[in-house]
């Protein structure tokens, strides 16, 4: 993003005053220039935009042309280099190329003049993206590079230059895809100007306390973010004087620009340990006109080796660190993370955790339908019934979307339409595919099965208009499920029957006015309800047929509106217990039925009034950077009350709250469920007091928990928070608020001794507990002001019919004792990352007929898999050969322990021939891993391979250490 390009002019300021010869260092400096383009994958112009140069009005950016001249400016000279990190772009030029073309690519490959760096389909973000989809989308370029250019281009750098905070998951993902070194530009303002001062710009990165030292990664801090140091950007774009080297003509400017290169990098080297310095010659879309660049770059080479001061040539990160390596030097560890992140003391972004909501959550839910068609892809093989969609489109716009401007939600508006565009066309040759593979196995003909997207505002027009339905509830987790669905119907009274014929329990509810308005101008009119109890096998489905009745019959149901009530400001079912004011229509307890827990909660809405600057700092709050303008939220109506209606059936028992026009929400307990279900409506937040928003849900509880919260790193490990700390320095506390913010993928929660509150969520947000007892979450964001950053427009979204989006979401509220959370919190976790799917089809036949002549149920598993143990990964690479991943995702901590499974015999449709053991990218056998030793200030030691995370107990038997992920290469055969 350019508005790096300001910083880096700053920070090379830093040691300006300060002597240029070097002595302090007791050899030569030795200087890698490292050529480089920082390419986003969609910012201020969309992925095609920025690839073909179109939009230029916007910003002059066009990949083809950097790609292009790169490529032959290589070609005159064997040391040059360059290294390029974004696949998605690589591979549409590749494409293009010629087969003359391409074996020119390969030698170059082949020679290290051009090397993959991070190399997956993009640079993701690392604290709005789910570990599942970071894994993916780096397989996805990792495997390209592999069948392209072979195992020796494997990328081995992580190169995250420009996410906005580095989270500890991905540190450990890097080390487990054999990856030697982890570069990125930025870190804290506080951290990074001690660690400057201190030489520890570089160390030791242990990002998992459960895999310690075989998750640890050596860990860069780039000097000037990812740009060249001042006066040396050679770039169309640059300003910088060439260097004007032939004494016939005047100007002549090598002496004066040697002087200053050699200040630069002497200046650079007094915050680093050895005599080796990494420079980063490129920025934002460079090399557009590489001729420019390298042109320079030889004469800065030849000239500064010539004056002798210190040592300069071409390079790249693996080769820089290789040098750091062999300096032998004592490096410290790092255990915690580099979040939250600001550039300045009021500059937190902590803003962007939340951006855009409904992208955020459009993203979540199509990793999920993502996983479930790789399944389905690879359990089709051979059937010649089955159609040809595939899950290609769906695994690249994925990958797009993973992008640290895309998920984010720090794009143009017109930009964020196009992530969403083309995840929804790519879900559709999924949903094509997912058809065929349902009917295929059901060995029905005549029953085609279609997808209905917005069921979350309860429109589904097949189930709305027919009289007779049948459900296809398909569940891509290793084990069998149970979970309820919500059904549009425009009947009161339904007959719904289970695979094997019999009827099952069910309930009708009105749809909320709420829901009636979110549907403006769509087609959806359900008036009612359907809900019931589904279960669907170990990856696999089951089949429900639901039945209009002709006579209006109807479960009887309690509805209590809060106006009128007296008493019985409750719902419960067999393990909760949720009581509410009659006063405020608030909830004010929550009581663990089954366990004896009782705590007080009061759980409302407030908001934050995003700063538009002031005098302490022109900062405002934007789409990176959250900035309230007190540290108190505004209520979110007088006396922040609510109306209430309760609604009590058989299966469902929900309270619906009304916080005004703009937030409302549904409490709801589920017959036989452990957790309260919270969904909430927000939006449009009105701006026509000129104010910008920023909404919240707070939980007020009577917990102790001491300044101490906890969050997930990317849907993985929790990590303790601690409300104005850091691990690294002593925090200068400047924004109270938004500087105690943390990313939040999966749950957060408060506890002392006695209780746990846990939130899990459905998406990514930002979160945190300001004061005791207290824990909030950021849910809509909409603001009036650019926060200066380069995206150079509001967080202003329009919404459905431009009056400002409307966001729905759900938590699951967990109450325990800190001992049971984990294991529980962990199972729910998967459960609402992985939602089963739905599909529906017209019924013209009988549950006999049904039962009789196609297959009602399915699973793909001969037995589950043990409760701790999840299938992450289960996709086609190519004929016969299937990648997969089987994750043990309970800490050890958590009284995770090793689990053993046994794949002889364990999938129906196919057999396994061979298995062979791969890096997490799966770009590397794992017996070739090789970790480099390194020195550290705990203690020098040889770090080895744990061989029991390697070996298998047997040919089929695999055995997973808390936390552990293992990835194969599964060669197949149809049984």
């Amino acid at each position: 993003m350019a508005w790096n390009i300001a910083f880096i002019l700053f920070l090379c300021c830093v040691h300006s005053t300060l002597s240029f010869d070097c002595s302090s260092k007791e050899e030569k400096l030795q200087v890698h220039l490292v050529p480089h383009t920082h390419d986003d994958v969609g910012w201020l112009k969309t992925v095609d935009e920025y690839f073909y140069g179109a939009n230029k009005t916007i910003q002059d950016a066009a990949v083809q042309y950097i790609l292009d001249t790169v490529v032959t400016e290589l070609q005159k000279n064997p040391n040059r280099t360059f290294i390029y990190v974004e696949i998605a772009f690589f591979k549409r030029w590749w494409d293009q190329q010629t087969d003359y073309m391409k074996k020119v690519v390969k030698k170059l490959v082949a020679d290290r003049q051009l090397e993959f760096i991070n190399g997956g389909w993009c640079m993701n973000d690392e604290a709005a993206t789910h570990y599942n989809a970071i894994i993916d989308q780096m397989t996805l370029g990792h495997l390209f590079i592999n069948d392209t250019f072979g195992e020796e281009a494997r990328p081995t750098i992580g190169w995250h230059i420009d996410p906005f905070g580095h989270s500890a998951e991905q540190a450990s993902l890097f080390s487990l895809m054999s990856f030697d070194g982890f570069f990125f530009g930025r870190i804290d303002q506080e951290d990074k100007d001690k660690r400057l001062k201190e030489q520890r710009m570089e160390m030791i990165w242990r990002g998992s306390r459960n895999y310690g030292k075989d998750s640890q990664i050596f860990t860069g801090v780039t000097y000037n973010g990812y740009g060249p140091p001042a006066g040396f950007c050679f770039d169309d774009y640059c300003a910088d004087p060439p260097i004007q080297d032939d004494p016939r003509l005047y100007d002549n400017n090598v002496k004066e620009r040697v002087d200053l290169f050699v200040q630069e990098t002497c200046d650079q080297a007094k915050s680093y340990k050895t005599n080796h310095i990494m420079l980063t010659m490129g920025s934002d879309f460079q090399y557009q006109n590489a001729l420019k660049w390298f042109k320079n770059l030889d004469k800065l080479i030849k000239y500064v080796n010539r004056d002798g001061r210190v040592n300069v040539f071409y390079s790249s990160p693996s080769r820089y660190l290789k040098a750091l390596h062999n300096a032998k030097k004592v490096w410290e560890v790092k255990t915690d993370d580099f979040f939250p992140y600001a550039h300045c003391p009021h500059c937190y972004w902590t803003g962007y955790f939340t951006s855009r909501p409904a992208l955020k959550a459009y993203i979540r839910e199509s990793n999920g339908m993502l996983q479930a068609c790789k399944q389905m892809e690879t359990l089709n093989f051979g059937d010649p019934r089955v159609d040809t969609p595939s899950s290609d489109g769906l695994r690249r716009a994925m990958g797009v979307n993973q992008h640290h401007d895309a998920v984010t939600g720090t794009e143009k508006q017109h930009v964020a339409f196009d992530y969403a565009k083309r995840l929804s066309i790519a879900r559709e040759e999924c949903k094509d595919l997912m058809s065929s593979f349902v009917e295929s196995k059901m060995a029905s003909k005549d029953v085609k099965f279609q997808y209905c997207d917005f069921l979350n505002i309860s429109m589904c027009e097949i189930t709305e208009t027919e009289k007779s339905v049948v459900l296809n509830v398909y569940n891509p987790i290793g084990r069998s499920i149970s979970s309820y669905v919500r059904i549009p119907v425009n009947s009161q009274s339904y007959t719904v029957k289970g695979s094997d014929g019999k009827v099952i329990d069910s309930q009708v509810e009105s749809t909320t006015a709420e829901t009636m308005k979110l549907r403006r101008a769509n087609s959806g009119y359900a008036a009612y309800e359907l809900i019931f109890e589904v279960c669907a096998p170990a990856v696999g489905f089951s089949t429900y047929f639901i039945t209009k009745n002709e006579e209006k019959k109807r479960e009887k149901r309690h509805v209590i509106n809060k106006k009128n009530a007296e008493d019985d400001y409750f719902i419960e079912n067999e393990h909760l217990r949720l009581e509410f004011s009659k006063d405020t229509g608030r909830l004010t307890r929550m009581i663990r039925k089954d366990a004896d827990l009782s705590l007080a909660v009061d759980q409302q809405f407030f908001w934050y009034n995003g700063s538009q600057g002031n005098d302490v700092s022109c900062q405002t709050s934007g789409a990176y950077i959250f900035r309230p303008n007190r540290s108190e939220p505004y209520p979110m109506t007088n006396g922040n009350k609510a109306t209430m209606i309760m609604v009590k059936g058989g299966l469902v028992q929900e309270v619906r709250q009304s916080f005004g026009p703009i937030v409302s929400q549904v409490i709801r307990l589920y017959k036989g469920q452990p957790y309260a279900e919270f969904e909430y409506t927000v939006g449009p937040i009105p701006i026509s007091d000129h104010l910008g928003k920023e909404i919240i849900t707070r939980f007020d509880t009577e917990i102790e928990n001491g300044g101490k919260f906890y969050t997930d790193a990317n849907g993985r490990e929790m990590k303790e928070r601690i409300r104005n700390h850091r691990d690294t320095w002593k925090l200068n506390v400047s924004e109270p608020v938004s500087g105690n913010y943390y990313p939040i993928n999966s749950r957060i929660f408060i506890n002392d001794t006695k209780l746990q509150l846990t939130v899990l969520n459905d998406r990514s947000q930002g979160g945190s507990s300001i004061n005791d007892g207290q824990l909030e979450i950021m849910l809509h964001r909409r603001l009036l002001k650019d926060d200066f950053l380069g995206v150079g427009e509001p967080l202003n979204e329009p919404g459905v019919n431009g009056n400002g989006l409307v966001t729905r979401g759900k938590h699951r509220v967990l109450l325990t004792t800190p001992e049971e959370a984990n294991k529980l919190h962990r199972i729910q976790g998967e459960l609402m990352m992985l939602q089963p799917i739905l599909s529906f089809a017209k019924n013209a036949h009988s549950t006999k007929y049904w039962r009789n002549f196609m297959t009602p149920e399915y699973s793909a598993l001969s037995k589950a898999l043990p409760v701790d143990v999840h299938l992450l990964t289960m996709e086609t690479i190519r004929q016969n050969t299937v990648l997969m991943r089987f994750e043990n995702y309970v800490e050890a901590y958590e009284g995770g322990e090793e689990i053993e499974i046994d794949l002889d015999g364990l999938f129906k449709e196919f057999s396994v021939v061979s298995l062979t053991e791969m890096n997490l990218s799966a770009s590397q056998k794992l017996k070739d891993k090789q970790m480099w030793d390194w020195n550290t200030n705990e203690t020098q030691f040889h770090l080895h391979r744990d061989e029991s995370f390697i070996k298998f107990k047997s040919a089929m038997k695999i055995s997973l250490k808390p936390m552990q992920i293992k990835t194969f290469i599964v060669e197949i055969k149809k049984n």
